[in-house]
């Protein structure tokens, strides 16, 4: 008999969001994740997420400012969650 894995993992992403650069931080439901500082754009966050965690649902948590409007409605064309 043959097991099928049912459950979805996931990815939580905390960020810090500043004019010049983002502060991630990454955590599994497993596993605390890293933190890591990247270029302020969405897709930079999307490349870096489709590289190393390719098939988890996505839950992203960050600060509301001016500075996220582009980029929230971006994580939502990417099927990313908001908390």
């Amino acid at each position: 008999m043959k097991t099928k894995d049912t459950a979805d993992s996931k990815l939580f992403i905390g960020i810090d969001v500043h004019k010049r650069s983002w502060r991630i931080h990454t955590a599994t439901d497993l596993f605390d994740g890293c933190d890591l500082t990247i270029p302020p754009s969405a897709f930079a966050l999307q490349k870096y997420v489709t590289k190393h965690f390719k098939g988890y649902k996505l839950y992203c948590c960050y600060e509301s400012s001016c500075c996220v409007f582009r980029d929230h409605r971006l994580f939502e064309s990417f099927g990313w969650y908001s908390l």
